[in-house]
């Protein structure tokens, strides 16, 4: 296999053995992103920008908070977004509270008369552009735009390997499958990278390698039950003692287990 600086990452995860190797490449991509967010990004003014405007979903907050050694850094991070955020809210209060304040007189009129306008109010806009904007935050996350933006180039470098590289396309069909978040990415890349022609070509293959690993887990966890089953306590356990954690992370992905 011919490799280049730009392929490794990925011929280095589907190296790996594992339920699939896609976690293994977005996990390490993702502490990288996390060490450099409490490193160098920290002193860059772009990056700074992007985690004043952005912030970071519950699972990277979680993430960055648990490296005990980079609370300061992520103390002055966090107090940048705050002080963007409040601007912005503070802002949409000030902009919209003469007209709240009419809307709660006027209210407090028609309720007294018993009158109920189907119009909307200036409070119904102010509550549906305050929600709006809310929920772009919540949704919102610094690392996860780096992660799926390179995620998606190794996609198409992956789809790129396999047709490519007859080495790469055999590493592809010998593994175990893949999580079901990045089988579906799998199929995006395939829609978005491949004419029709290599899709359908990319798909079969790829849908068998799936269904034939999605089968495996459940037969595994499967006979994880049945070894609780006296009747098969000296059955061998097979490759079922650890069926549970993995055939969690063949639905959801790389997770944190304990």
């Amino acid at each position: 296999m011919r490799e280049k600086i730009y392929t490794i990452p990925v011929t280095d995860a589907f190296k790996e053995e594992c339920e699939c190797p896609v976690c293994i490449l977005e996990k390490k991509l993702e502490d990288e992103y996390i060490e450099y967010i409490l490193g160098p990004s920290l002193m860059e003014p772009d990056g700074r920008a992007e985690t004043n405007k952005n912030g970071f979903c519950r699972h990277h907050i979680q993430m960055l908070y648990s490296i005990q050694s980079t609370r300061h850094a992520l103390a002055l991070i966090l107090d940048t977004h705050l002080s963007e955020q409040n601007s912005k809210l503070k802002k949409m209060y000030l902009d919209k509270s003469d007209a709240l304040k009419r809307d709660s007189e006027i209210s407090m009129v028609k309720n007294i008369s018993n009158k109920i306008s189907s119009k909307q109010t200036e409070t119904d806009k102010f509550l549906d552009s305050l929600i709006k904007e809310l929920t772009t935050l919540e949704n919102s996350c610094a690392v996860c735009n780096k992660l799926n933006y390179t995620m998606d180039r190794y996609m198409d470098i992956v789809l790129y390997l396999w047709f490519k590289e007859d080495d790469f396309r055999a590493l592809f069909n010998s593994k175990k499958g893949f999580c079901l978040r990045h089988f579906r990415l799998l199929a995006e890349s395939t829609k978005k990278y491949l004419g029709s022609k290599d899709a359908a070509i990319f798909l079969e293959n790829l849908l068998k390698l799936q269904l034939e690993n999605m089968e495996r887990i459940q037969q595994e966890v499967n006979w994880f039950t049945k070894k609780f089953d006296y009747r098969n306590n000296d059955a061998p356990w097979g490759n079922s003692r650890d069926a549970v954690p993995r055939s969690i992370e063949k639905i959801v992905g790389h997770c944190n287990l304990k």
